[in-house]
């Protein structure tokens, strides 16, 4: 006879940079929702607790202080609402100066219950400025974390000095279910037929593919710098696809194409999952300059499909993407730098084959589903078991 399932386990999940409701698409959202999705396949029941978005740039004063004080006043309630049949534990996604959780820490100390953090940044740098008050609150936040979940390798020096204990940080990569991703690279003539259909792409040059938000801050500049590297590819054969959209649309859309040439640039908008997985499979290779990237799911999305990648070198994008395995990382804004490395590719289609090969395999061996499953349901289950110290 099997063992019982081991009883599962009430999670409020939060996500105070943007909810997995939010209803504008990005990889911050699409992470918030695979965290819910993994800790749902544990046998967890995982409840959206709020959808206060607590960010801030700093542009509006007297932010911070309404923000401080609406979520004291939504902790308030939400303590009130949970403490006749609290959850077994809060869990926070992506903490950092910009976006504070507010709620959570006051909620678990109240209902006396585990607080779990993943995707958590401190510098010390933003002790002081216009953003100390989200710092200081983040900094508040990790220092009561029962566990922080790691997702980018590079945050971690800074998180530790304020765990009570290393053992508190617990290292996950970024992941994703990439069986929809690999299925799609299985079926690639077809889908390259019916994108080349679609989009007017010739199917015997090499097709480039980009996918980001449109967007003012650091996507804006990525796009940029993308234009300035397609600028110096001109003696190249090439097609690009870009996916995306956003308020910035119209402007990017002239920048490419006046970089590129209009006849070399296609736009696609915003895609469905399964669309942008086929169109994954169907280029040759993704190129996005990830300036301050946190380190990418589009990046990852497209490797899972066997697409290789040429990236900024920037934050976790290194944890995403093997340099000179899966793809080829270059510093990051360095347009030269960037186009050197999409123009090495475009001339060598044995050398893109060996990496889009690596690409599909590493993203499936070690950023798959299951296992972060696994990971976050023993975190979970560690700090929830009767007698668990804290």
């Amino acid at each position: 006879m099997s063992a019982p399932a081991a009883a599962a386990r009430r999670i409020a999940f939060y996500a105070p940079l943007k909810a997995p409701t939010h209803p504008v698409p990005s990889g911050d959202r699409r992470m918030a929702r695979l965290l819910m999705d993994a800790l749902a396949a544990g046998g967890h029941r995982v409840r959206l607790a709020c959808t206060l978005r607590s960010w801030d740039d700093a542009t509006r004063p007297g932010r911070a202080e309404r923000l401080a004080a609406l979520g004291a006043r939504c902790a308030a309630r939400l303590t009130a609402r949970l403490r006749a049949d609290p959850p077994d534990l809060w869990f926070t996604y992506h903490l950092y100066y910009k976006a504070p959780d507010w709620l959570g820490p006051a909620v678990c100390a109240d209902l006396g219950i585990p607080y779990v953090v993943a995707e958590a940044s401190h510098a010390a740098r933003r002790a002081t400025g216009p953003l100390a008050a989200g710092h200081a609150a983040a900094a508040d936040a990790i220092r009561r974390a029962d566990a922080v979940i790691n997702l980018a390798g590079h945050d971690a020096a800074g998180v530790l000095p304020l765990l009570r204990s290393p053992d508190r940080l617990v290292r996950l990569r970024p992941f994703l279910d990439t069986a929809p991703f690999a299925a799609a690279a299985a079926a690639r003539d077809a889908h390259r037929t019916a994108l080349a259909r679609r989009f007017a792409l010739p199917a015997d040059v090499p097709w480039l593919l980009a996918v980001g938000m449109m967007r003012g801050g650091d996507k804006r500049r990525s796009y940029a710098v993308l234009a300035a590297a397609l600028a110096r590819l001109g003696h190249r054969d090439w097609r690009l696809l870009v996916v995306g959209d956003g308020p910035e649309r119209s402007a990017v859309e002239r920048e490419l194409t006046a970089a590129a040439g209009a006849d070399r640039v296609r736009f696609a908008g915003v895609l469905e999952p399964g669309d942008l997985a086929a169109a994954c499979a169907a280029a040759d290779l993704m190129v996005w300059p990830a300036v301050n990237e946190a380190y990418g799911m589009a990046l990852l999305e497209a490797q899972a499909a066997g697409l290789p990648v040429v990236a900024g070198r920037t934050g976790g994008v290194p944890d995403i993407v093997r340099d000179g395995r899966t793809g080829a990382l270059v510093p990051v804004g360095d347009a030269a730098a960037f186009a050197a490395a999409v123009d090495a590719l475009l001339a060598d289609p044995g050398r893109r084959g060996t990496l889009a090969a690596a690409a599909g395999h590493t993203a499936a061996a070690e950023h798959g589903f299951a296992a972060a499953a696994a990971v976050l349901d023993g975190v979970v289950r560690r700090l929830t078991e009767p007698g668990s110290r804290r």
